[in-house]
């Protein structure tokens, strides 16, 4: 029987999601999933979320938000692997065996710990690990445990993840030599530029940026948001280039050919930016209508969304549990019979 490729994804759970978090990981990974040929396992990165998080409540909500927004957006748990990363501690085992095997001087190259120091640089202070944690600088070994718990092929990451993925890559390899092969190699399946969204701001969006815009919020909100997106000062009748324009980045993503063909000629004929913004408001709505009624009616029941993530979670022990045990074999870490 032909193998199946694993493909691996997960979503932080640090707010409510967005429309860059649709666009960039749900609805792709839950195309995916519908292929005969691969076999999916998808997550909520709840642990990952403490790193910048430590608001309880948010923790717990975003949980919940995320877990519905898979389902509501035609996620089918039947068919793959779907589970919170705390409910299965194997990973936070291999976690720990990674991190005996993980040099430090890998983790003092994450660009996101130097973006940290540097800060503190910048900054003046004396102390250039001023307020970093030890979850941040020790995320790229939970990340590395997340992937080769369940010797995933591939990993859909966009560019600013790309760096993580190669580093599991090094922890895999390093710890495969030293004790024979354990974990498969995995490859990135880097997103293209189109599936990257801009925030309100023009910056790529992100809950850290406080530029985004929430998937199932209300289509009053919503063109509320769009207004505010940042555009040049070209006036009605001058015409614009939607290349460069993150209206038309968010029309891509979420328009029909022919509505995007439509609009690029508008662009070409001096559309206004009022009416381009109001367009787009359509648009996304008519995309968004069907995920958001069905959210309301996946978010109320509470009990199914338990059930579902207790069920998903069986699924991806069963699979960890061979390979933390060739894992701790390995290593010596055994019965004595």
């Amino acid at each position: 029987m032909k193998h199946k490729k694993r493909i691996l994804t997960g979503v932080t759970t640090s707010g409510s999601p967005h429309i860059g978090n649709l666009v960039g990981a749900v609805l792709p990974a839950i195309e995916a999933s519908k292929s005969e040929e691969t076999d999916s396992f998808l997550f909520l990165a709840d642990y990952h979320s403490l790193i910048k998080n430590h608001d309880p409540q948010l923790t717990h909500n975003s949980s919940l938000e995320v877990a519905a927004t898979w389902l509501s957006c035609g996620l089918d748990p039947k068919k793959v692997t779907f589970y919170r990363q705390s409910d299965v501690p194997e990973i936070m085992e291999l976690a720990w065996v990674l991190g005996c095997m993980t040099a430090k001087g890998l983790l003092n190259r994450s660009h996101a710990y130097k973006a940290a120091v540097a800060n503190n640089d910048q900054e003046g202070s004396a102390d250039l690990d001023r307020g970093i944690t030890m979850g941040l600088f020790n995320y790229p070994i939970l990340m590395a445990a997340d992937i080769l718990m369940f010797n995933a092929d591939l990993v859909p990451v966009g560019n600013d993840q790309k760096q993580h993925l190669e580093m599991t890559r090094d922890i895999a390899n390093r710890f495969n030599h030293h004790y024979g092969k354990i974990f498969t190699i995995p490859e990135d399946q880097i997103s293209d530029d189109a599936g990257i969204i801009p925030g309100l701001d023009g910056r790529k969006m992100s809950k850290s940026y406080r530029n985004v815009i929430p998937i199932f919020t209300d289509k009053n909100n919503l063109g509320k948001l769009i207004k505010r997106i940042k555009t040049n000062s070209l006036e009605p009748g001058q015409p614009k280039e939607p290349s460069t324009c993150n209206l038309f980045k968010i029309l891509k993503a979420f328009g029909t050919p022919i509505e995007i063909e439509d609009m690029r000629r508008s662009y070409e004929e001096g559309l206004g930016w009022g009416k381009i913004k109001e367009v787009l408001t359509e648009i996304v709505d008519n995309k968004l209508s069907p995920f958001r009624e069905e959210y309301q009616r996946v978010i109320s029941d509470r009990h199914h969304l338990e059930t579902t993530l207790n069920e998903g979670a069986e699924k991806a022990r069963g699979a960890a549990a061979p390979v933390l045990k060739r894992v701790r074999d390995a290593v010596g870490i055994k019965s004595f019979n």
